[in-house]
């Protein structure tokens, strides 16, 4: 669990040694991560369920080119979702 500055917090903890960061969050999180440009990878979970609402991913204004590294649908109709920025 960490507070403050989002963008500070997770440069801070990109450039300590040791594995890789996962975060576990919502559209909101994600979002902010992606806006900052420091997401090296992104998996999502696509559920072909229309609600008509929920929150974006992609924040309006946000531009970061992604390259898909792989797509995996299941049975029961949810498709993973591999992606990494280009040039990464």
């Amino acid at each position: 669990m960490a507070n403050g500055d989002l963008t500070k917090t997770v440069t801070d903890l990109k450039n300590q040694p040791g594995g890789d960061l996962i975060v576990y969050g919502g559209a909101t999180l994600a979002a902010a991560l992606i806006a900052a440009e420091l997401i090296d990878e992104l998996h999502l979970f696509v559920n072909p369920t229309a609600i008509g609402t929920g929150l974006p991913v992609f924040a309006p204004g946000t531009y970061q080119p992604l390259r898909t590294v792989a797509a995996t649908p299941f049975e029961c109709g949810i498709t993973a979702l591999h992606y990494a920025p280009k040039g990464a």
